[in-house]
């Protein structure tokens, strides 16, 4: 697993106090995915609700609140694949 997927679990899990309902999947591309479910935070690779995929720097930007998941949305830096609803409440944990 690469350093990049380590510090992203760790930096989600600490954002993800309320938890989540249903499950989410982070692609960052080249260097893994990462699942949010009930149970917190992990890497993995499995089926999901919604599946959000974007770079490495644009995944960073968000996590550090640098960048709105929308706004990153809005102008093509991320993309979501599936339930829109579950992103949207991701999206504002993240936020």
């Amino acid at each position: 697993m690469s350093d990049v997927i380590n510090a992203a679990v760790a930096a989600l899990q600490a954002k993800m106090d309320g938890g989540f309902d249903g499950t989410a999947k982070f692609v960052i591309e080249g260097e893994g995915a990462i699942m949010i479910d009930g149970n917190g935070v992990h890497a993995g690779d499995e089926e999901a609700d919604v599946t959000l995929t974007a770079d490495a720097e644009t995944f960073q930007e968000i996590l550090s609140g640098d960048l709105n998941p929308t706004s990153a949305f809005m102008t093509g830096k991320l993309s979501v694949d599936g339930d829109m609803g579950k992103a949207m409440a991701l999206g504002s944990v993240l936020a």
